[in-house]
């Protein structure tokens, strides 16, 4: 995988900055040594006959490489796992994918929709009646994850690509305390986001969204 560029939006609003899913991408890359050049689009580019030609559905992240063009976060971060053993160990394959799609497939459905529900519904009364059914679900899913993580470093043992999609899922409820009140699950995410390779990937989302902030914002 050569010639490498990662397309994200070049800005969103701060409750969503350092939450978009080409971080993901970036975090991978920078774990598998590869260099990679940033792309930005504003958000009303979404709908652009040039973007839809590189994502259908107007979204991000897009990989661009001499290799081709690859959507969804999930399946870029496998693209680059398989070319590198850490993320992926040759010996644990399987047991990686079931944790990539553990990330995406079960724990962050629940996430994602108490996310959207605290930051874009907000106040609003239907949203504040499904709340408490919301947090419910999730909790499940913590206290499952928590269970499984302690005595362990990370999913696996050590560091994989799962533990990429797994992090980046769990700070969508950065703005709730929930992690915090699961000790292995709250160690975990700080274990990973101290990680030099989030830090390198997080640098380079948020530095151009400080860019392009809005006069207004």
């Amino acid at each position: 995988m050569e010639k490498i560029a990662v397309w994200g939006f070049s800005w969103v609003p701060p409750f969503a900055q350092g939450l978009v899913r080409d971080l993901r991408v970036r975090w991978a890359l920078e774990e598998a040594g590869l260099a990679y050049e940033s792309r930005w689009i504003d958000t009303e580019e979404r709908s652009s006959e040039a973007y839809r030609r590189k994502h259908p559905f107007g979204m991000v992240p897009v990989l661009e490489s001499r290799d081709g063009t690859l959507i969804e976060s999930g399946a870029i971060v496998y693209a680059i796992a398989e070319q590198c053993d850490a993320l992926m160990p040759a010996g644990q394959r399987a047991e990686t994918l079931t944790w990539m799609f553990t990330a995406l497939n079960t724990v962050e459905p629940p996430l994602w929709n108490l996310f959207v529900l605290d930051q874009l519904h907000q106040g609003e009364a239907w949203a504040n009646l499904r709340r408490a059914g919301a947090v419910d679900e999730v909790k499940a899913r913590l206290t499952a994850l928590s269970q499984w993580l302690d005595g362990r470093d990370y999913l696996l043992g050590h560091f994989t690509a799962a533990d990429v999609l797994m992090t980046t899922v769990l700070r969508f409820i950065r703005h709730t305390d929930l992690v915090a009140g699961f000790p292995p699950l709250d160690a975990y995410v700080r274990r990973c986001e101290a990680r030099p390779a989030f830090q390198a990937a997080l640098r380079s989302q948020m530095t151009d969204y400080a860019r392009n902030t809005p006069v207004a914002a």
